[in-house]
């Protein structure tokens, strides 16, 4: 069974910095790349960030490039999205997502498993 869990939303002011864990319960057997996605009120649920199996190859959405970096450390099965420079825009739900494959994947379709999300606020 595959399981993903964020934390470390919250409540922070513009030009601030919040980090977003994610574990991942996954099939040892098995290789998955992971996402970050957010969904703001009213709106689609959107891509933000992507990261391979082995780390080595990372997307973001424009929105985000410069600001938020994605990583993962396999040994604990983490999955992680340090945000800077924060904007009221970004305000969201954030959710982490596993897609089977070793490559990273920005369609939200690939995604397969996601967690239940993590709130973040940005203040103006």
């Amino acid at each position: 069974q595959v399981q993903l869990v964020e934390s470390g939303g919250g409540l922070v002011q513009a030009g601030g910095s919040l980090r977003l864990s994610c574990a991942a319960s996954l099939r040892t057997s098995s290789r998955y790349a992971m996402g970050w996605f957010r969904q703001a009120p009213g709106k689609e649920r959107e891509f933000v960030a992507a990261i391979s199996w082995g780390g080595g190859s990372i997307s973001y959405a424009e929105f985000v490039k410069g600001r938020f970096t994605i990583s993962r450390d396999n040994g604990v099965n983490m999955v992680y999205l340090r945000m800077n420079y924060l904007k009221p825009e970004d305000t969201a739900i954030y959710y982490c997502a596993a897609a089977p494959g070793l490559s990273v994947v920005i369609p939200i379709d690939k995604y397969d498993y996601w967690g239940q999300g993590t709130q973040v606020t940005v203040s103006s």
